[in-house]
């Protein structure tokens, strides 16, 4: 069962009152349990059945579980310890929320001095129990407890290398494979005969049509619309080609599209738009929603970028996000992370410069000051943004009053002066001598594609930790780290809104991918890492269940 999320139908008493006959809750399966978790449990004398029990204590690989009911007495106690298949997150219906943590467990040794559990000493929680409230243990000296992390993966420590550099494809290589497109619609069905496609077309598909019609939230488990993102664009921003328009935009969400359904296993179509028109944009898509479960904005130029999303945010029953602004802004909080942590550095005591007060950089200071850094700097093509200069639109304004702390003005040599960190997220160089002005152990993130705000050869002569968006140098920044398993979490878990909390959690699930081999040339996972979309889609359910916005 290794992989995304999961829904799961409880059927049985012996977890009631947490979980009652009827339930549908969220799984991931593949993460490590901790002690008073809920859990997705096999039993090797009975393969063929799965059970839902809360996790009491690890005995090897294995653990031993109990039901919460009292007179349940299927669980360790009788069948012996079992296997792991899923955490359980949290319930989808009909109660959407949370499921309790709690328990009292003791370790006992057996005759061999191997340290087993005691599962008979387990106190399940009532209905009153805290939620996420800290179990209880108490465990022999030496006994490992599992981590608790963001996003926990199972199995033993595995080494996850960069991605070695590439030749570059030359032009007949590059075009040959954009002929015809780099998508392509497949069949779920078979249609090789009368009688299957009497079932998937007519007539059998108007019984499901007739359903659909009496129920519609049936579209939502016999369409796929629930599970196809949407990568919209109008052409304005693309890439580091700028206002292209549309058809010349379409090869690159054909890309965006792909990795959909690569990293996230989710469909995806792409649609690009003949209009600039903010909303244009926004009645046009309100008018596709039944066909479509999420919405990517992709590749629209700042400053309509930021009421587009807002205003579609307002508009659609379903996950929105702008992947230019908020995508890699999760990337970057989990790569600062990183890059503290290797250097032993409090996260909240660095000085940040952002250059770039564009998608990119609004949302990657809003990230950066709800993590907590207080002291963050901005600056757009004129400079230092502060309350005082009167040429700033909205968003720069109310940058200015949420920045800049200490009141700095003048141009990137002046911000960067004793400067923890640079984000470049802007086509501006960044000189050598900029840099080597900055606080000792800096972090520079150089992430304008194809050519960084400074090269890293150069920025490593002063700097602790370099980052760029290539993959030909280490610590590539890049936002496949984020969206896949973002708005996997969201569709799986049934939010109809991507918040702050989510992100913020999927920039922890992020940096806990990497935090076994962290070190400062790799301070988030490989793009190709296969752990990081389900670690990041688990982490952003949990968040939308903790905030009370699963199931929609």
């Amino acid at each position: 069962m290794r992989g995304l999320l999961r829904r799961v139908l409880v059927r049985g008493p012996s977890m009631a009152p947490t979980l009652a006959d009827g339930d549908v809750v969220l799984v991931a399966p593949g993460l490590s349990p901790r002690p008073g978790d809920v859990v997705l449990v096999r039993w090797a004398s009975r393969r063929d059945q799965l059970s839902v029990k809360r996790a009491v204590c690890p005995e090897g690989s294995a653990w031993h579980v109990l039901g919460d009911f009292p007179d349940a007495s299927t669980d360790s106690r009788t069948l012996g310890p079992v296997a792991v298949e899923a955490v359980v997150i949290g319930r989808l219906w009909p109660r959407p929320g949370r499921l309790p943590r709690g328990g009292r467990v003791t370790l006992g040794a057996v005759p061999q001095g191997r340290p087993s559990c005691d599962v008979h000493s387990l106190t399940a929680p009532g209905p009153t129990a805290p939620l996420c409230a800290p179990p209880s243990f108490s465990c022999p000296e030496g006994t490992p407890m599992p981590v608790d992390t963001a996003a926990r993966t199972t199995g033993p420590p595995t080494t996850v290398p960069s991605p070695a550099p590439s030749a570059v494809p030359d032009d007949e290589e590059v075009f040959a494979a954009h002929v015809g497109g780099k998508l392509s619609v497949v069949g779920t069905v078979p249609l090789d005969s009368a009688r299957n496609l009497s079932i998937a077309y007519t007539p059998g598909v108007a019984r499901v049509s007739n359903a659909i019609a009496a129920d519609p939230a049936m579209a939502a488990t016999h369409t796929w619309a629930s599970r196809l993102v949407v990568v919209v664009s109008d052409g304005t921003a693309v890439l580091g080609l700028g206002d292209i328009g549309p058809r010349a935009a379409l090869p690159v969400m054909e890309g965006k599209s792909a990795l959909f359904k690569s990293f996230a296993g989710l469909d995806s179509i792409p649609l690009v738009l003949d209009t600039t028109d903010v909303d244009e944009i926004v009645e046009t898509l309100v008018r596709l929603r039944p066909s479509f479960g999420a919405v990517n904005l992709e590749d629209i130029s700042a400053p309509r970028c930021f009421e587009l999303e807002r205003k579609l945010i307002a508009a659609l029953d379903c996950p929105v996000m702008h992947d230019d602004q908020h995508g890699t802004a999760i990337v970057v909080l989990a790569a600062l992370r990183g890059a503290a942590a290797a250097l032993s550095r409090d996260l909240a005591r660095l000085r940040v410069v952002v250059s770039g007060a564009g998608a990119a950089g609004a949302a990657c200071t809003e990230i950066l000051l709800a993590a907590g850094i207080g002291d963050v700097t901005v600056l757009d093509s004129r400079g230092i943004i502060h309350p005082a200069r009167t040429d700033l639109n909205p968003t720069k304004r109310a940058l200015a009053g949420r920045t800049n702390p200490t009141g700095r003005t003048g141009g990137l040599a002046e911000a960067l002066t004793g400067a923890d960190v640079f984000l470049g997220v802007s086509s501006g160089q960044v000189s050598e001598r900029a840099v080597a002005g900055m606080a000792p152990d800096a972090i520079v993130f150089a992430l304008s594609n194809p050519t960084p705000e400074i090269h890293p050869e150069l920025a490593c002569r002063y700097a602790s930790v370099v980052a760029t968006g290539r993959s030909d140098f280490p610590n590539q920044i890049n936002n496949v780290l984020a969206f896949p398993g973002v708005f996997r979490g969201a569709l799986d878990s049934g939010a109809r809104r991507i918040t702050g909390a989510m992100k913020l959690a999927a920039a922890d699930a992020i940096v806990a991918v990497a935090a076994e081999h962290l070190s400062t040339t790799r301070i988030v996972p490989s793009p190709l890492d296969p752990r990081v979309a389900p670690a990041v889609a688990a982490a952003v359910a949990a968040a939308a269940v903790a905030e009370g916005l699963a199931g929609g």
